[in-house]
């Protein structure tokens, strides 16, 4: 067996997974197993999702006449839309916001199309049809396997040269103390701009306010978003040398073919080897976490997903 899919389904609360290790344990897994492909035949379906599912969604039906929403305006936007005939759900576990808003599509008539990992998730009985990925036993919140299999079934990249890249490209890289910053700059190539709210979730879980960060593309970072110079500050650049911005910096490439998949996977893997050299915040505050986010959802939300 794998190696790092080994780690994943023998973990437990005292020795939580940090994310990298999470990401070459999804990339073996994917190298593995086939990943389904996804079947809409509504041209413009109504896709909805929350976080990184929201993130997902316009990943997947990128360059399609999709209408995106998220738990906050999907209903708003099915008033409006009258002409939308399917619904298009994405939900790791199915569960949480996800129950709620498939009752709430049922009631407009909608078809509904259910994206998970979870077979028995609890908003799946009001699906007119689920797709279930495979998925690694993980720490909750990380949601690696779970939606890196989704984006692979859209791009088609190859998992395995993916993971051969971050070990013999990415893992080698001479990285700087991540220990020393508190602020980080994470800059991605244009093309991968749906990335953004991925980076940016991660940081939020792994490092709460702890941490400050931005990311933005390459392009974007020109408008007025480096004023107010930092000091420790570390400019990090995915794909492309960035020659401008900051006054420490590291490149991180990405392979020459690279798509979402690969942008995912370097990405997430990255920020695991920051979280490596910082303090162990997430790991200290997930416990108890999962008790208040278990009241909130009238949910039984666990540490270790399965």
């Amino acid at each position: 067996m794998a190696q790092h899919i080994q780690v994943m389904r023998n973990f437990g609360a005292d020795n939580l997974p940090d994310l990298d290790v999470c990401v070459l344990a999804a990339l073996e897994l994917f190298s593995e197993v086939k990943i389904p492909q996804i079947k809409i035949d509504c041209p413009g379906p109504l896709v909805i999702g929350s976080g990184n599912a929201a993130a997902t969604g316009k990943v997947l039906f990128s360059g399609t006449e999709a209408v995106f929403a998220d738990e906050s305006d999907f209903e708003q936007k099915l008033n409006r839309a009258k002409k939308i005939k399917e619904v298009v759900l994405i939900s790791a576990s199915g569960g949480k916001h996800a129950p709620t808003i498939a009752t709430k599509v049922k009631k407009y008539k909608k078809r509904l199309t259910l994206i998970t990992n979870n077979e028995k998730a609890l908003s799946g009985k009001f699906a007119d049809e689920i797709c279930t990925f495979p998925k690694n036993r993980e720490p909750y919140t990380y949601n690696v396997s779970t939606y890196l299999g989704m984006i692979l079934s859209k791009t088609k990249e190859d998992p395995q040269k993916i993971l051969q890249f971050i070990s013999r490209k990415v893992g080698s890289l001479k990285l700087p103390d991540f220990s020393k910053y508190d602020k980080y700059y994470l800059l991605v190539p244009e093309e991968f701009k749906e990335i953004i709210r991925m980076l940016n979730v991660k940081f939020m879980e792994l490092f709460g306010r702890r941490i400050a960060r931005d990311i933005e593309t390459f392009e974007y970072a020109q408008h007025s978003t480096t004023v107010v110079p930092s000091e420790k500050e570390l400019f990090i650049s995915f794909g492309k040398r960035n020659k401008i911005w900051g006054k420490e910096r590291l490149y991180v490439p990405l392979p020459k073919d690279a798509d979402y998949g690969a942008m995912m996977a370097v990405g997430y893997y990255l920020i695991g080897r920051i979280q490596k050299e910082q303090p162990a915040w997430f790991k200290k505050n997930i416990v108890e976490y999962t008790k208040k986010a278990s009241k909130i959802f009238k949910q039984e939300i666990k540490l270790i997903v399965d």
